[in-house]
């Protein structure tokens, strides 16, 4: 419950408090770890740790965080894969790290949208990253996944508040979530993404990846952030053409073929998007809940 202070906080005192606070992992992670551990007897694969990290942004950012402070200055280069992170934390401080912390209360509905969509976009990052050469794919999935961290923990220390942004949302006060969050914390959630990650000093490249500076790597994943939130609202979001077509911009050498391939949307969708696609009848939708 949020006191009647809290209620008056602003962007800087909330990223005051959050600063230092613990961050929890999620149930299903301490769930999932534990039953690798037993079905392995602890021969625990980094790759397949990378996996679980990766299901879950709160521990991606905990481990990350862990890590960057205590190994990259000693080994003078900065950590920006999930793989990365395992490697440097290794599997025993891992396990620590998930079993001995707090846990995330992902019963809250708004709590678990975020994580789905969060979890979803670096998916979709991975596979879009991936079909360039020139970059580095897990690099791209890292930031998508870690792109909502500020909503993400509201959720966990201060739900009514990003609560009181959906609810200006389903209303109608508010016409985009970035309106319905001004209204109802007087800053953006992506604000607050943001300014935590200046506070944190996360990796420089992971931080340019998440504020979405205009290099090919940042727009990658922000057209993934984009149409993981549509297919979040609608798996027949009519604005997923256009979330391919924008990718494929950056990747024109690429089929849509391909590029819809690691959407999960029904195939019948699909071929109606790639028909619409293939015969240029489709129309422009606006994201009006992002912006």
């Amino acid at each position: 419950m949020l006191s009647a202070f809290q209620q008056r906080w602003g962007i800087d005192q909330w990223v005051a408090y959050l600063k230092d606070k613990e961050i929890p992992v999620l149930p299903e992670t301490r769930d999932r770890l534990a039953a690798l551990r037993e079905e392995q007897q602890d021969r625990l694969a980094p790759k397949e740790l990378a996996g679980v990290v990766f299901s879950d942004p709160f521990l991606a950012l905990k481990l990350l965080r862990r890590v960057e402070g205590r190994h990259s200055t000693m080994l003078g280069h900065e950590t920006t894969t999930a793989l990365a992170s395992v490697l440097q934390a290794g599997v025993d401080d891992l396990v620590r790290i998930v079993n001995n912390g707090s846990l995330a209360d992902d019963s809250l509905a708004g709590m678990r949208s975020c994580i789905v969509r969060t979890v979803l976009a670096a998916h979709i990052a991975r596979a879009w990253a991936s079909m360039r050469a020139d970059i580095s794919a897990e690099e791209v999935a890292l930031a998508a996944l870690l792109a909502e961290t500020g909503e993400l923990l509201l959720w966990h220390v201060a739900p009514e508040l990003p609560q009181k942004a959906l609810d200006e949302l389903h209303s109608g006060r508010a016409r985009r979530s970035v309106q319905a969050q001004q209204q109802a914390a007087g800053f953006s959630f992506k604000q607050m993404t943001l300014t935590l990650v200046d506070a944190w000093a996360l990796p420089r490249l992971i931080a340019m990846l998440i504020r979405g500076s205009d290099t090919l790597r940042a727009n990658i994943a922000r057209i993934a952030e984009d149409a993981s939130r549509h297919i979040g609202a609608h798996p027949e979001n009519p604005a997923i053409p256009t979330d391919l077509v924008n990718i494929r911009n950056l990747i024109p050498g690429v089929s849509y073929h391909s590029l819809i391939a690691p959407l999960p949307i029904s195939a019948e969708y699909k071929e109606q998007v790639l028909q619409a696609l293939d015969s240029g009848n489709y129309s422009k939708t606006p994201d009006e809940n992002t912006h």
